[in-house]
C-alpha cells in the first residue's frame, strides 16, 4: 500500500501518517467493541460483520481515483479488524486451558501470517503479469469472499465458543484490572510507538530504490513468512520457559529499523525477517500472557484496552517516524530501536509483580 501511496502522489509524512492513523482506527476502536462483546456474548455477530468490512475494503481499494480514496479504504479496512479483534480472541481464549495459551494464540498468528503471505505473493504474481497494483487488489476479492464463507461455518460449528473452556468463568472480583495487566500495557505502547509500518518501510524502498518495486511485496511475503513460523516458535516457547520468549523475540525485532532502512538488499532482506519476527510475536505472545491475568468475564473489555493503547501509540509512532523520514533516517531509526529496547525492562518488571 505504501508504494500504491507514493504512485498517487501522497507524500513520506503522509503514508506514516495515513499508517498511523488507520492502526489507530484498528486499535482504539477495540475497547468499545471488547466491551460490547463482554456484554452481549455476541461473538459471532461482531466477528461476522467486522470481518466483512475488513475483507471487503481491500479489493475495493482497486477501485479507489486518489491517494485519499484509497487512504479511506485503507482506514476502513483497519475498522474492521477492530470490531472483529476482540471476540475472535476471546473465543481463542476459551481454547487455552486444554491446548497451552502460547500455543493456540502462536498457532492463530501462523495461519494469520500464512495469509499474509500469500496474499503479496499473488499480488506479486500480477504485477510478474504486467498487471497493475490495482489488478492485484481485484483479484483479493477471491479471498476475501472465502474468508468469509469460513467464517459463516465456523458460526454454525461452534454457536457457543465459551462452552469449550471447561472451567467456569468466576465473577469478577475486582473494580479493575491488575498492575501486571497495566505494565504490559505499557510495554506495549513502546513496543507499538516505535515499530515502523510497512506502509513507510515499503515508501522508503521506493523512493531510494534499494528495493525495485516487483520485489516489494516478496519481501513482505517473507516478512509474513518469518511471523508465522516465529508465532509457532515462540508461543511454544512461552508454554515451556516461560517470559524468557518475549525478551528474546521483541529484543531481535528491534533489530530490523537500522537493517531496513540503512542497509542494502542482503540486510535488508534480513531486517525484514526480523521485522515479521515481531508482527508474529506481538498478537502471539502479548496476548498469551494477558489471557491468564484478566477475569474470565471481562477478556474482551482486556484485550480491546490493550489493543486501544497499543494503536494509539502505533498512530503516535507511525506519524512521528514520517516526520522523521522526511528530515533525518538516523534520527527515526535511533527513535525506533530505544523505543523498542525500552519494552524490555518493563516485561521483567511485570514478571515479578505478585498476583492479583
Amino acid at each position: 500500500m505504501g508504494p500504491f501511496l507514493a504512485f498517487m502522489g501522497a507524500s513520506g509524512t503522509m503514508v506514516g501518517f495515513i499508517a498511523g492513523f488507520g492502526e489507530l482506527m484498528g486499535y482504539a476502536l477495540r475497547s468499545v467493541s471488547g466491551y460490547f462483546a463482554d456484554k452481549t456474548h455476541q461473538y459471532w455477530i461482531i466477528t461476522i460483520g467486522g470481518y466483512a468490512i475488513n475483507m471487503l475494503a481491500v479489493p475495493a481499494l482497486a477501485l479507489a481515483g486518489s491517494w485519499p480514496v484509497a487512504a479511506a479504504l485503507m482506514i476502513l479496512e483497519r475498522t474492521g479488524r477492530a470490531v472483529r479483534r476482540p471476540a475472535v480472541e476471546t473465543m481463542l481464549s476459551y481454547t487455552t486451558k486444554e491446548m497451552g495459551r502460547g500455543w493456540v494464540f502462536g498457532f492463530n498468528e501462523a495461519l494469520d501470517q500464512t495469509g499474509a503471505t500469500l496474499g503479496p505473493l499473488l499480488v506479486a504474481f500480477v504485477l510478474y503479469l504486467k498487471g497493475s497494483y490495482r489488478d492485484g487488489f481485484a483479484i483479493l476479492l477471491i479471498s476475501a469472499l472465502l474468508c468469509l464463507g469460513t467464517i459463516i461455518v465456523a458460526r454454525f460449528l461452534y454457536p457457543r465458543p465459551q462452552d469449550l473452556e471447561k472451567k467456569e468463568a468466576k465473577p469478577l472480583q475486582t473494580k479493575g484490572f491488575s498492575k501486571t495487566y497495566w505494565l504490559y500495557v505499557m510495554a506495549g505502547a513502546c513496543i507499538a510507538a516505535g515499530y515502523a509500518d510497512f506502509a513507510l518501510i515499503s515508501f522508503h524502498f521506493q523512493k531510494v530504490a534499494s528495493v525495485s518495486t516487483n520485489m516489494i511485496p516478496l519481501f513482505y511475503a517473507a516478512a509474513m513468512a518469518s511471523g508465522a513460523i516465529a508465532a509457532l516458535v515462540f508461543g511454544r516457547l512461552l508454554d515451556r520457559i516461560g517470559y524468557i520468549a518475549i525478551i528474546i523475540a521483541f529484543f531481535l525485532s528491534a533489530l530490523s529499523a537500522p537493517l531496513v532502512f540503512l542497509g542494502q538488499f542482503a540486510l535488508i532482506f534480513i531486517g525484514m525477517i526480523l521485522w515479521g519476527l515481531g508482527i508474529g510475536a506481538q498478537d502471539s505472545l502479548l496476548k498469551a500472557v494477558i489471557t491468564d491475568i484478566v477475569p474470565a468475564d471481562k477478556k474482551s473489555t482486556a484485550f480491546g484496552v490493550f489493543d486501544t493503547g497499543f494503536g494509539i501509540f502505533w498512530f503516535l509512532g507511525s506519524a512521528f517516524m514520517g516526520f522523521l523520514y522526511d528530515r533525518s533516517i538516523p534520527a527515526l531509526i535511533l527513535f525506533s530501536f530505544l523505543l523498542q529496547i525500552g519494552a524490555l525492562p518493563i516485561f521483567l518488571f511485570a514478571k515479578k509483580q505478585p498476583a492479583d
